[in-house]
């Protein structure tokens, strides 16, 4: 068959509106052809009608037929980026969302504020919290996992980034030894009785990161306690919409001086700031243009 590539992207389009959205099948067949292939849009531009290789288009096809049966593009690549850094992401890890950065962004501006030295990232999973603290600030940052499989791909992260971390495998706080630092984290959140109602692709991320029990708030709350009784400076978590209230009143019964909920653009409840102290300078939301919100606002 011969085909060039201004056809072969038509042809990928119509391949994958068939379950997105056309929005969406435009967006993700430009990333195929440049995270893929390789191929920038300015060479498409100049090239779009040059032979496609029969290799290339098997690797296309390839890809359709698994991103077909639902498995996201990320995994089906390898990688994807976050905060402008490429992590490499397996069927071990989830795949980094938007919504993290704006966990990592309440830390830097939390930390900053509270003057930290150390923070600890629990459940790192592919490792983009702890890299980008690590590599953003002069902080000593360690990470932890239960998985052992995720702490090989946040290790082999790390190391391609070049940036120091120390890490720990265990549950929680538990393998990791004092002083703690900031403690944050992007734990599961999702709560069991929603699986049938996700999206497909979702079947595809480990139960084990994305789960937790007691309405998905189980792990939140039990991180929440541990960094309390460890005397952490600030606890920040990323959570699912809804649950800041119940959260926060947790956070407080837990012996938390403060607790606020930040929101996300959409509206929704995103991360949980618990204050071991709640005379910070100031009363600032830690995410840019986000709402605050809960019992400790």
């Amino acid at each position: 068959m011969v085909q060039t590539y201004r056809q072969l992207r038509l042809d990928l389009g119509a391949a994958l509106a068939g379950f997105l959205d056309h929005a969406e099948a435009h967006a993700e067949s430009l990333r195929w052809f440049e995270e893929g292939l390789g191929l920038s849009r300015s060479w498409m531009a100049a090239h779009g009608g040059d032979l496609v290789p029969d290799e290339a288009r098997a690797q296309v096809s390839a890809w359709v037929r698994r991103r077909r049966m639902g498995e996201p593009w990320a995994y089906i690549l390898g990688w994807c980026f976050f905060r402008d850094r490429r992590f490499r992401v397996t069927r071990e890890t989830l795949i980094p969302r938007p919504e993290t950065e704006l966990l990592v962004e309440a830390a830097l501006d939390v930390g900053t504020r509270l003057g930290v030295s150390r923070c600890v990232d629990v459940g790192t999973g592919s490792g983009i919290i702890a890299a980008s603290l690590a590599l953003e600030t002069d902080w000593q940052v360690s990470a932890s996992d239960l998985s052992p499989g995720a702490l090989a791909v946040a290790r082999e992260n790390i190391a391609a980034l070049g940036a120091p971390v120390t890490f720990f495998e265990g549950s929680l706080l538990d393998p990791v030894p004092d002083p703690l630092g900031l403690v944050v984290a992007n734990l599961p959140y999702v709560d069991p009785a929603d699986e049938p109602s996700l999206q497909r692709e979702l079947a595809f991320e480990p139960a084990s990161a994305l789960f937790a029990p007691d309405r998905g708030l189980a792990l939140s709350a039990r991180l929440l306690e541990q960094a309390r009784v460890r005397q952490a400076p600030a606890c920040l978590l990323e959570i699912g919409a809804g649950q800041g209230g119940e959260l926060c009143r947790r956070a407080m019964g837990a012996g938390w001086p403060k607790a606020m909920v930040h929101q996300d653009l959409a509206g929704h409840d995103r991360i949980l700031v618990a204050l071991g102290a709640s005379n910070l300078a100031d009363d600032r939301p830690a995410v840019s243009g986000a709402k605050k919100s809960g019992p400790g606002a």
